[in-house]
């Protein structure tokens, strides 16, 4: 456990942590494709690092990552990182690729409980070292919001964020929206956490308040038993059956038409209600980007409800995959796990 106290003291430090992505690549000169340099180099493309308040110190993945490698075991490394180091900085960026950051982010906000400092992800669409990046910015905005405090030294955003064009955005609402654009980053659900113009504007009724008396308790344990599905028109039962009986399975994330529906076919209720039976958690979030399940509005849904099948409320889908496992990680019993699935934890849904 990490102690904090109400009067935060402050460090004048922020602790920056490349896990690579393509803010830090450069194109390879025989192939013409982007890999990732190393993070000595990106630092030298910032002399705006000088100009700063706050004092910046570095943690490199050595060798950097893609973030389409990144996996539960480096989710547990950056919980390590950033507990073994919490009482030495004001807050903490990591940089990441922009394809797995919301689900980076959003087991963060899970595993870093009772948080009381910014952990802010960022990146950016084109690497840092190229004329008309956004790296820039994105970075050094998100040092900003990290080394932001008000009067009593309490952090202004204590919590897991995505910091992206000019948007801070809470980490477990956040979901990658545009491949190409700069602006890659929105959370549908929730509005954002700041709007950064000429100044940083901080919607503060809409930031965690967590109990500065009390530590962060970090959490490393993972169980990764958890699957994805999405219905469709045409789902076949066979397919579906070796899924929902593979023993190893502990909960299905299930992506439901519109406010939770699902087709009214017989063995499909079937599969579910016998899979609920057995004790795996089914929780029905929705395919739309925006909007919240309501199992009992339309008779599809209620059927679902009666199959076991919980609510995921609002939640994304990279929320809801990784709130299962850093659950079943804490949790050996599902009954447990479906208290915790039901509630709001740190933000992450509206109930």
């Amino acid at each position: 456990m990490l102690t904090s106290t109400s009067m935060e003291k402050r460090n004048n430090k922020v602790l920056l942590i490349y896990t690579g992505g393509t803010i830090g690549m450069g194109q390879n000169p025989d192939t013409g494709a982007l890999e990732p340099l190393d993070f000595n180099h990106l630092v030298s493309c910032l002399p705006e690092f000088s100009m700063l308040k706050t004092g910046i110190e570095t943690y490199q993945f050595t060798p950097p990552i893609d973030s389409s490698d990144m996996s539960p075991r480096l989710w547990s490394q950056l919980v390590s990182i950033i507990a073994e180091r919490y009482d030495r900085y004001d807050g903490f960026v990591i940089l990441h690729g922009t394809d797995t950051m919301a689900y980076t982010a959003s087991a963060l906000s899970f595993m870093l409980e009772n948080l009381t400092k910014p952990v802010i992800l960022t990146g950016s669409q084109l690497p840092i070292n190229q004329l008309r990046t956004d790296g820039k910015e994105n970075l050094i905005t998100s040092i900003e919001i990290a080394s932001a405090y008000h009067e009593d030294g309490t952090a202004i955003v204590p919590e897991v964020c995505i910091y992206f064009s000019g948007k801070l955005l809470r980490g477990n609402r956040s979901t990658k929206t545009n491949a190409d654009g700069f602006n890659a980053f929105e959370s549908f659900n929730f509005p954002h956490l700041a709007e950064a113009g000429v100044n940083i504007i901080y919607n503060e009724e809409h930031i965690l308040k967590p109990d500065f008396t009390k530590p962060m308790i970090p959490h490393t344990d993972v169980d990764q038993n958890v699957i994805v599905f999405s219905l469709f028109p045409g789902l076949q039962e066979n397919i579906i059956r070796h899924v929902l009986d593979a023993p190893e399975l502990r909960s299905i994330v299930m992506r439901s038409f519109g406010s939770g529906n699902a087709p009214k076919k017989q063995w499909l209720t079937s599969m579910l209600q016998q899979a609920s039976n057995r004790g795996v958690i089914i929780v029905n979030i929705s395919q739309c980007l925006a909007g919240s399940v309501e199992m009992s509005r339309y008779d599809t849904g209620y059927r679902l409800k009666t199959s076991g099948v919980i609510s995921g409320f609002d939640s994304t889908v990279e929320c809801a995959v990784t709130k299962l496992m850093c659950m079943q990680g804490r949790f050996t019993d599902n009954n447990t796990v479906t208290e915790y699935m039901m509630q709001p934890l740190c933000g992450e849904i509206t109930i």
